[in-house]
């Protein structure tokens, strides 16, 4: 079974995933330090949150090898940034890296990657998506739904009712479990609301870490230790 499978199917509670704000070691080893559960890398996408720009497979490879070889939990891919950008090739050698599973919206998504083998498949929604479409997901053997439902210009902002009511929405009615990154501004005191949303995944990002690896390690420690008292 995907190592993404298995965490969603089989590992109990809230899991914590780390959106990588560069692809760097240093980085991933913070997160790992801290408790995160799983990673996701970048590619041939700008990262609004971070503010970077990431490049081709070639450029990070080594990298991927050298975090793969760190833990066991999932290791997911942001592929593109567009349909144009999603390079087939790449995707071929993604499995070889130790990436488990890719992450993309679904208007970046290009048909041809859902027959990518090795790899488990997640798609992101924004806050203008028909969410009456999500459940049809299973029918194209879809592994989770990222839920990045917040407005860009909402970015940074506290975690509220509104925001638990789509997310617990989505996981009863959108037939995924799912993934919600940290648009918003999560801290501790919000894992338990959160929980009770039905989530399977927090995915913690830039908004909540910062840039840098002392960021990721404060917050991420943080976060797994409100998990943990639940």
């Amino acid at each position: 079974m995907n190592r993404l499978d298995k965490a969603l199917n089989e590992a109990p509670g809230l899991q914590l995933f780390v959106s990588l704000p560069a692809n760097d070691i240093k980085l991933a080893e913070a997160a790992l330090a801290s408790g995160a559960d799983g990673l996701k890398v970048h590619i041939n996408v700008g990262h609004r949150a971070s503010g970077n720009r990431f490049g081709t497979l070639g450029s990070y490879a080594d990298i991927f090898k050298d975090i793969r070889s760190r833990f066991s939990g999932p290791l997911g891919i942001v592929p593109g940034g567009s349909v144009e950008e999603v390079n087939a090739e790449e995707i071929t050698r993604l499995p070889e890296l130790g990436v488990d599973f890719y992450s993309i919206y679904a208007f970046h998504h290009p048909a041809f990657l859902l027959q990518a083998p090795g790899l488990a498949r997640t798609f992101a929604i924004d806050s203008e998506f028909d969410r009456g479409v999500v459940e049809g997901g299973r029918t194209f053997g879809i592994s989770a739904l990222e839920a990045s439902i917040v407005p860009g210009h909402e970015y940074g902002t506290r975690l509220t009712l509104a925001d638990l009511l789509h997310y617990r929405w989505l996981a009863a009615h959108g037939g995924l479990p799912v993934i919600v990154p940290t648009q918003r501004k999560i801290g501790p005191e919000d894992i338990p609301a959160l929980a009770d949303s039905g989530v399977k995944v927090l995915l913690v990002g830039a908004v909540v870490t910062g840039n840098e690896a002392e960021g990721i390690r404060k917050e991420v420690a943080a976060l797994r230790n409100a998990i943990d008292r639940l």
